[in-house]
């Protein structure tokens, strides 16, 4: 049955990380309606994101290979990636763009990221404590589709367009809102692209933007949780975790291609209902249980 429950597990983690719908949300009510709590399942929970993280890197890998100070963009390369990402993105746009490269991409990158740190390592221990419960996550939830039906109801008109139009302005806003993502429920993407839109950046930009964004704080926080379940962790886990890291990158490969397509023709708002929707099934469900006794 673990095995069983590596794959679901894997399956949901995938699809869900990228997309405005709280990864960690689905994953803590997942647990508790399967059973699958406890030290050794929050450790495999945390592992497992890291193959999602790899899926972001495989897709932009021309986007972070431009990172690298001192290297000359690939426009052919990116294009190309672009074109297997399902992003379609010349990646050049905007007027007045400087690139999203080099030093300048990395401040950008830490500008978004080091809000989210320096907050997550404060509340870290409150957060584990009280705010890993179903009911907590149903608020999150609830919150955040109203955030996500909202902005696309009263957004501001967007003036940014890809990702080299991108500034230290969006970058602020993007970094703040991540911070909301602490509380699970919230989800980190969600957060993040209302954040870039209320920045006035286009949707499909936003999202990228928080794709990229994802990849320091995930590994930040990914490696320091697993440092704190080391001794939870026995080499017999190994199979286990590497099922559910496999499972977990090829579901967000397909998750990202399919959330960037969505977007050229939807708004968020469908993800939005769907969030009020788990927040009130959830809400009942788990309420009943704890008055049932």
């Amino acid at each position: 049955m673990l095995y069983g429950y590596a794959i679901l597990i894997g399956i949901l983690e995938g699809l869900t990380e990228f997309i405005p719908v709280s990864s960690t949300g689905h994953m803590i009510i997942a647990g508790h309606l399967l059973g699958f709590v406890g030290p050794r399942a929050d450790a495999f929970e945390i592992f497992i994101q890291l193959g999602a993280i790899l899926a972001v890197i495989g897709l932009y890998r021309e986007r972070f290979l431009d990172l690298v100070p001192g290297r000359k963009p690939n426009a052919a390369a990116i294009a190309e990636a672009g074109r297997e990402s399902g992003t379609d993105d010349r990646l050049r746009k905007g007027p007045g763009a400087q690139g999203f490269t080099g030093w300048r991409g990395i401040g950008l990158l830490a500008i978004t990221t080091v809000p989210a740190l320096f907050a997550g390592k404060l509340a870290h221990h409150y957060i584990k404590e009280h705010l890993f419960s179903p009911i907590t996550v149903a608020i999150g939830l609830a919150v955040g589709g109203a955030g996500l039906i909202l902005i696309e109801t009263f957004r501001p008109k967007p003036d940014k367009t890809g990702l080299d139009s991108l500034g230290w302005r969006e970058a602020v806003w993007v970094g703040m809102f991540q911070c909301l993502a602490l509380w699970p429920g919230m989800s980190r993407a969600g957060s993040t692209i209302i954040g870039g839109m209320l920045g006035r950046v286009d949707r499909k930009t936003t999202a990228e933007f928080s794709f990229l964004a994802a990849v320091p704080i995930m590994f930040a926080a990914t490696f320091y949780d697993l440092y704190k379940s080391r001794d939870f962790l026995e080499a017999s886990d190994a199979p286990l975790f590497a099922l559910g890291f496999l499972i977990s990158l090829v579901s967000a490969w397909f998750a990202i291609r399919f959330f960037i397509g969505y977007l050229a023709k939807h708004t968020l708002k469908g993800f939005g209902w769907y969030r009020l929707a788990l927040a009130a099934f959830t809400f009942w469900y788990f309420s009943s249980r704890t008055l049932g006794g």
